[in-house]
């Protein structure tokens, strides 16, 4: 079975003395792994970093077996942001967010695109805005909707959020996560209490009911913001 697409590099892996095993994400194909004979070389172990986007061609005489990876770079993400902390503690937490909540082999365009304009957004001054915002419609696009129109009637909007109950669990949601009002200027704390809310989501809704445990990234990502 063989395909070419482009993709994002989600993780890697060491795979016997000279290969990685790889997952990616793909506009046509979804999440899929694949073997990279030669990974540890020194001109593709450059480029083999997460978050940077790559073209592959894949290769397989089974489908139900791994297949092979033949890449290349198209645009290195992850070196442009070497020397800044948390954007990088971003990147490598939306990848493993993704290769932990993507089903394999299962396309969604809908996702990918997201995907791409925050990877595209990631140098902007309100990056960690959009950040969270798509921490939030990935719930939604992973088929749990938290449907925070509901909570808009009788908001005191001298605070700064508000305490309502989803599904059993008590979250305290930031007010323009609920009004889609993003403020001008936004403090450490709120931006703290919108990644402690789709964090507490998250983990609710796919990683304690599946025994996942939670990507330590994300949790690193949070503390930057304390």
């Amino acid at each position: 079975m063989n395909w070419e697409d482009e993709c994002y590099l989600l993780s890697k892996r060491k795979f016997k003395e000279n290969a990685n095993i790889i997952n990616i994400f793909t506009p046509k194909k979804g999440k899929i792994d694949g073997i990279v004979y030669g990974g540890n070389s020194r001109k593709i172990r450059n480029y083999l970093q997460i978050s940077n986007k790559l073209f592959v061609i894949h290769s397989s005489k089974n489908e139900n077996k791994i297949g092979y990876f033949k890449t290349e770079l198209i645009k290195p993400i992850s070196p442009l942001f070497f020397n800044n902390k948390e954007r990088t503690s971003a990147l490598i937490s939306i990848c493993s967010l993704l290769n932990i909540l993507l089903p394999e082999g299962q396309p969604n365009i809908k996702i990918y695109n997201s995907f791409e304009n925050l990877i595209d957004s990631i140098n902007f001054e309100n990056w960690i805005i959009l950040y969270i915002v798509f921490e939030l419609n990935l719930i939604k696009d992973l088929g749990y909707d938290t449907n925070l129109n509901q909570f808009q009637n009788n908001l005191d909007l001298n605070l700064s959020s508000k305490k309502i109950k989803i599904d059993g669990y008590t979250y305290d949601v930031p007010l323009y996560l609920i009004t889609k009002k993003i403020p001008e200027k936004i403090n450490n704390n709120l931006i703290k209490k919108s990644l402690y809310f789709t964090r507490n989501i998250i983990l609710n809704r796919f990683f304690l009911p599946n025994n996942i445990p939670f990507p330590r990234s994300r949790v690193i990502l949070e503390n930057y913001f304390n």
